[in-house]
This record gives C-alpha cells, sequence and structure tokens, in this order.
C-alpha cells in the first residue's frame, strides 16, 4: 500500500493549466506539512511548494506565482493547480511529507509540457 498517490499528470502546451492530486492515507494526514517535488529526467529531486497542516504555504523562486499548493484535510488530499506552464516545469511531480520524515517515494506523476 502506497503512503501517498500522485495523479493528473499530462501533455499540455506551454502557457497552460494542469491540476495534480496527491491522495493521502495516513490517520494523522492533518497533522504533518505536505510537499510537492519533481524531478526531470536526468536531474536531481527539485522542492516545488509546501503547506503545512493549517494551510501555511511555500514556494520554490521558480514556480511561485504561477503554482498554488492546496489541501483537503477531511479527504486526506493534496493538490497543485499549475498555471502558466513551462517546458522547464516538465518532471514526474511527487507528493511526500518533508524530507526528514520520509519513509518512501512514490511513483509520481509525469507533467509533459510541450507545443
Amino acid at each position: 500500500q502506497a503512503q501517498f498517490v500522485e495523479s493528473g499528470g499530462g501533455l499540455v502546451q506551454p502557457g497552460g493549466s494542469l491540476r495534480l492530486s496527491c491522495a493521502g492515507s495516513e490517520n494523522l494526514f492533518t497533522v504533518y506539512a505536505m510537499n510537492w517535488y519533481r524531478q526531470a529526467p536526468g536531474k536531481q529531486r527539485e522542492w516545488v511548494a509546501r503547506i503545512t497542516g493549517d494551510g501555511t504555504t511555500n514556494y520554490a523562486a521558480s514556480v511561485k506565482g504561477r503554482f498554488t499548493i492546496s489541501r483537503d484535510n477531511a479527504k486526506k488530499m493534496l493538490y497543485l493547480q499549475m498555471t502558466s506552464l513551462e517546458p522547464e516545469d516538465t518532471a514526474n511531480y511527487i507528493c511526500n511529507k518533508d524530507l526528514g520524515v520520509v519513509v518512501e517515494w512514490g511513483k509520481g506523476t509525469l507533467v509533459t509540457v510541450s507545443s
């Protein structure tokens, strides 16, 4: 059983929008911070956005103003609304806790931005 399962990726044109979802399963989902990370082919994993249990958000400079992270604790869901997508955003997007408490990495969902 995967701790988190990502979905919503796909092919989108530059300037387009896409919303990613992440389904949690732990009973204590509401108490910990969640993040979106991404990894492009041949590159290291990169942190994208973070949201605390009470809704405070932080973003990487590369996506600030374009991406919005949100969560629905009642549904144990995490979301990433992406707008003004650029080819540089192409990557496998993965959701997880803060790095210090990560147990394992899921498969992620692939986002390809291309015309």
